[in-house]
C-alpha cells in the first residue's frame, strides 16, 4: 500500500467517483482533472486532506495542488481509482467539453490580451506619469505644470509619448500578433496586416470625427471606391481582422501543393485579409466597437449612472471568478478610442482595492495566526498592486464573508467614481497604482473612492470577523508557538542563485499557481546558463520522471525547495533535459542538478523562465530576496540584512 493511498481514496470520493472522471493527469505541482459534472467535486473536503494544499478550476480542468509528491500521490490515485492516466494535452483537449461556448469565448478572448496586458501596464504608468508632469498645475500658485517650467520635463514629456503612442495607438498590430500567435499560423503575416491598419497613409482614427465624410481620403478602383481610414487604438477591427488571416491561411495551407505552398500561401492569405479588412470587417468592426462603448457610455452617463456603477462595482468580482471580466479589456479600450478615457476601469481598480482591504482585515484578526499571514499578507499586497485572484481565492472565498464585505465597499466606492464623471486614460494599471491612470482632473476624487474602498470592507470584515470568533483560537495558542520558535536552535544556510540570469520577481511568472504563491513564496530567473545547479547543500527530494523538467531538494533546516524549468515544459516529455541527481542523492551547494537546452524549450513554444519555490520554509521564517536585477549561479539570492 503507498503513503499516499488512503488519502487517494478519499480525493477519488471527493471528485465523484471513477465514473465521474473523463480524464487525469499530472505536472509538477497539480493533480489535473477533467470531469464530466464538475458539480460533484466537494471543493471543501479536498481542501481538507492532508496533502492538499488548494484547488482551483482553470481552462475546463479541476486542478488540485499537491505540490513536489505530486508524482507519488498521482501514482497511488491511479493505483486506488483504476482510472487510466493520460497525456497533459489529452487533458486539455477534454477539459474544453466542461467549456460553454461563451466560457470558450471569454477565454480565447483572454488569451489573446494575456500577452499584451505588460505594454499596456507601462503604456498606462507612462500616461500617468505625463499627467503628472504636463497636466497638473502645482506651481505658480497653481497656474503653471512641470513642463511648462522646465525644458528638461517637457523633453521628457515628449520623449515618453513615443513609447504611449506605440502601445494605444498601434494596439491593432499586438492584436492581430497575438491572435496568429495563438492559432499556430504565421506570425510574421500577422504583424504585417496589423501594421496595415495603423499605416500613416490612412486618415488617423482619432481624425475621423472631425473631417468632412467629402473629404475622407480613398482608393479609387475606378468602378467603387474604398476608404482610407486607419483603426488606431481599435479593438474589434483588429480582432476580426486576425481571425481572417488565421482562417485564409488555414484554408490554403490545406489546398494548396507542398511544393508552391511558400509562395502561394502567404501571398492569398495577406493580400484577401487586407482587403477584406478594410473593405468589410474595419467599418463593421468599428461599428460594432462604437455600438458596444455607446451603451456602456450611456449606462455610466444616465441619471441611473449611480445604480448602474453600484452593480458593476458589486459583481466585478464575481466575474473574475467566472473570467467574464476580460470582456471588460475591450470595452475599456473603445470607451478611450472613442470618448477618450474610460469610466470603466477605475471601477475595476477600485474592485481590487476593496478585495485587498477584506483581505487586510483578515490579516488584522488573524495577527496571532502565523499560518494565515503567510497567505495573507503577500495575497493583500498583490492585490494592493492589482491582482485579486490570490486575495479572492486564498483568503476572501475561503471564508466567505470577506468576499462579500468587499464586493459592498467596491459597489459604494464605485458609485462615488461614476457620479462624479471619474475618467481614466488608460487601463492595465489597477489597485492603488490606478490613480496613475485618472485623468489630472479627477485624481482628488479617486482618493476618496479609494479611500471608501479601504475603510467600508475594512470595517464590514473586522466587524463580521469578531462575531464570528475570527483569530481568537490562535491567540490562545500565539504565545506558547512565539516562545517555541525562540528556543528553536538551527543553522540556516545561505540560498545561492541556481542559474545565471536576468531575477524576475515570482510575482510576474506567467503561471498562476507560482504568480499566486499557492506553493509557497520565491524567485525566479530567465535563464542565461543551462545548468539548474543545488542552492545550498541537501538531499534530492524529487526529480520529475520522464520530462525532467523539475526537482524537488530538502536542505537539513527542513527547507524544502522546489525548481521549474520553464513552463508546461512537461509537454515536451524530456526532450532537451538531462539529470544529473536522483532522489536520494546528497548534494552541496553548486552541485548540478538538471540541464537543460534552452533553444529547444523556446523552440517548443515554451517560455524558459526558471522557477525555485520554498515549498516549505522548515525552521527558518520568511525570506527577503535578492534586489539586483541580474544574478551569477553561485551568488547569494537572499537580501543583505
Amino acid at each position: 500500500m503507498g503513503k499516499y493511498t488512503e488519502e487517494s481514496r478519499e480525493l477519488l470520493k471527493c471528485v465523484g467517483g471513477k465514473e465521474n472522471i473523463a480524464a487525469v493527469s499530472h505536472c509538477v505541482t497539480r493533480m489535473r482533472f477533467v470531469l464530466k459534472d464538475p458539480g460533484k467535486a466537494d471543493k471543501a473536503a479536498i481542501e481538507k486532506l492532508p496533502t492538499v494544499k488548494g484547488t482551483f478550476t482553470q481552462a475546463g480542468q479541476f486542478q488540485v495542488i499537491i505540490g513536489n509528491v505530486v508524482s507519488t500521490y498521482y501514482n497511488d490515485f491511479v493505483a486506488v481509482s483504476g482510472v487510466e492516466g493520460t497525456s497533459k494535452d489529452v487533458v486539455k483537449d477534454a477539459a474544453k467539453q466542461n467549456q460553454s461556448g461563451l466560457q470558450r469565448l471569454m477565454t480565447n478572448l483572454a488569451e489573446i490580451f494575456a500577452p499584451l496586458i505588460p505594454a499596456i501596464i507601462v503604456g498606462g504608468l507612462i500616461l500617468g506619469f505625463r499627467n503628472i508632469i504636463g497636466e497638473i498645475a502645482l506651481f505658480d500658485g497653481g497656474t503653471k505644470t512641470l513642463v511648462e517650467l522646465s525644458q528638461f520635463w517637457a523633453g521628457v514629456n515628449s520623449f515618453l509619448w513615443l513609447i504611449g503612442e506605440a502601445v494605444f495607438h498601434f494596439l491593432p498590430v499586438c492584436i492581430v500578433w497575438s491572435i496568429t500567435r495563438k492559432m499556430g499560423t504565421t506570425q510574421a503575416l500577422g504583424i504585417v496586416l496589423g501594421i496595415t491598419l495603423v499605416s500613416p497613409q490612412l486618415l488617423n482614427a482619432y481624425g475621423v470625427a472631425g473631417t468632412a465624410a467629402a473629404d475622407i481620403p480613398v482608393w479609387n478602383f475606378g468602378f467603387f471606391q474604398m476608404q482610407m481610414i486607419g483603426y488606431q487604438a481599435q479593438v474589434l477591427p483588429a480582432i476580426l481582422a486576425g481571425f481572417t488571416l488565421v482562417y485564409l491561411e488555414r484554408f490554403f495551407r490545406k489546398i494548396c501543393p507542398a511544393v508552391i505552398s511558400m509562395i502561394v500561401v502567404p501571398f492569398c492569405s495577406l493580400l484577401l485579409a487586407v482587403i477584406v479588412a478594410h473593405g468589410v470587417l474595419g467599418p463593421v468592426g468599428w461599428k460594432i466597437g462604437s455600438v458596444i462603448s455607446d451603451f456602456v457610455n450611456a449606462g455610466l452617463t444616465s441619471s441611473f449612472k449611480g445604480v448602474f456603477a453600484a452593480v458593476f462595482g458589486f459583481f466585478y468580482a464575481p466575474l473574475v471568478i467566472t473570467g467574464l471580466h476580460h470582456m471588460s479589456n475591450a470595452i475599456d479600450l473603445q470607451l478611450i478610442a472613442d470618448f477618450g478615457g474610460t469610466t470603466l476601469w477605475p471601477m475595476i481598480a477600485l474592485s481590487n482595492i476593496a478585495q485587498g482591504s477584506a483581505v487586510l482585515a483578515m490579516t488584522y484578526l488573524q495577527k496571532n495566526d502565523a499560518k494565515a499571514k503567510e497567505v495573507s499578507i503577500p495575497s493583500c499586497i498583490s492585490c494592493y498592486l492589482g491582482v485579486t485572484e490570490p486575495a479572492m481565492f486564498g483568503v476572501n472565498l475561503k471564508y466567505g464573508f470577506p468576499f462579500f464585505c468587499a464586493m459592498a465597499g467596491s459597489a459604494v466606492a464605485a458609485a462615488i467614481s461614476v457620479v462624479f464623471g471619474v475618467k481614466a486614460n488608460a487601463i492595465g494599471v489597477g489597485g492603488l497604482p490606478g490613480i496613475l491612470s485618472i485623468q489630472p482632473q479627477y485624481m482628488m476624487v479617486f482618493a476618496v473612492a479609494m479611500l471608501v474602498a479601504i475603510v467600508v470592507p475594512f470595517v464590514l470584515t473586522v466587524g463580521v470577523g469578531k462575531k464570528k470568533g475570527i483569530g481568537k483560537a490562535a491567540e490562545n495558542t500565539g504565545s506558547a508557538e512565539v516562545e517555541a520558535a525562540k528556543t528553536a536552535e538551527t543553522t540556516h544556510q545561505d540560498l545561492k542563485a541556481f542559474l545565471t540570469g536576468n531575477v524576475i520577481a515570482i510575482e510576474d511568472v506567467p503561471d498562476p499557481v507560482f504568480s499566486e504563491k499557492v506553493l509557497g513564496d520565491g524567485i525566479a530567473v530567465e535563464p542565461e546558463s543551462s545548468v539548474l545547479v543545488a542552492p545550498a547543500d541537501g538531499t534530492v527530494s524529487v526529480v520529475m520522471e520522464g520530462s525532467l523538467h523539475a526537482c524537488g531538494i530538502t536542505l537539513p533546516d527542513g527547507m524544502e525547495l522546489l525548481f521549474h524549468i520553464g513552463l508546461d515544459t512537461v509537454a515536451m516529455n524530456g526532450d532537451g533535459f538531462t539529470a544529473y541527481v536522483k532522489p536520494g542523492d546528497q548534494v552541496k551547494a553548486g552541485d548540478r542538478l538538471i540541464g537543460f537546452d534552452i533553444g529547444k524549450i523556446k523552440a517548443a513554444g515554451h517560455p524558459a523562465v526558471t522557477i525555485m519555490v520554498v515549498t516549505n520554509p522548515g525552521s527558518r521564517g520568511a525570506l527577503a530576496w535578492t534586489t539586483a536585477a541580474h544574478v551569477t549561479a553561485g551568488e547569494s539570492i537572499l537580501a543583505e540584512v
